[in-house]
Order: C-alpha cells, then structure tokens, then sequence
C-alpha cells in the first residue's frame, strides 16, 4: 500500500488550505483514513480520522469546527480541508490507513503511512 499526501504550503493565519492523499490497493473502500500531525518538536497526533463508509469520523478538539475530512473511494482519494488556519497548526501532516476500517482515535492501530507534506501558518 503507497499512499501519497500533497496539498501543503505555507498560509497565512485565517486562510485555508485543502489536504489530499491518494492510496493504492483495491481494499481502499473497507479502510479507515486518518489525519495526523506532528508539529516541530512534539509528538505526533491524530487530527481526523474517517470510518470506511464514511459516516463516522473523528476530529482533535483543537480543529473541531474548522477542519473536515472526507473520503472518495471512486479514486482511493480522502482529503482534509484546512480553514481558519492558525500558527499552532503548523506541522509535517501525514495520511494513514487503519485496515479495521473503523475509527479508532487512540491513533496507534494505523498500518501504513504516507510521507508528510509541510503546512506551515503565519501569524
């Protein structure tokens, strides 16, 4: 399984940004999609996290109201749209697949991993 994150940048506070990661594998629709982050110096974190059908999902209180994932398994494509961005969400982001397909947001149950792409907010 190759997943492959793009999307990131740098923006400015309040600004948006719209985050996609495209996995190979036939299995991709019985998949749950996560969102993590690490920011510099910290550890890594679960931002949202999709279910396999995409009626549950799990978001971090600190995005909560301001980010929302999605998934679209015609193309094996789940994106996570970034808006009023802030300097604390400054990170490396990276997109995962747990293959239980559910939504599990202790965040370490994930089975593969993509590389990261770089959102970086200025004040």
């Amino acid at each position: 399984v190759q997943l492959q994150a793009s999307g990131g940048g740098l923006v400015q506070a309040g600004g948006s940004l719209r985050l996609s990661c495209v996995a190979s594998g036939q299995l991709f629709v019985s998949w749950a999609l996560g969102w993590f982050r690490q920011p510099p110096g910290k550890e890594r974190e679960l931002v949202s996290a999709i279910n396999w059908n995409g009626d549950t999902t799990y978001y971090a209180d600190s995005v909560k109201g301001r980010f929302a994932i999605s998934r679209y398994n015609a193309n094996n494509t789940v994106h996570l749209q970034m808006n009023s961005l802030k300097p604390d969400d400054t990170a490396v982001y990276y997109c995962a697949v747990d293959t239980s397909g559910l939504v599990r947001p202790t965040g370490h149950e994930y089975d593969y991993w993509g590389q990261g792409t770089q959102v970086t907010v200025s004040s």
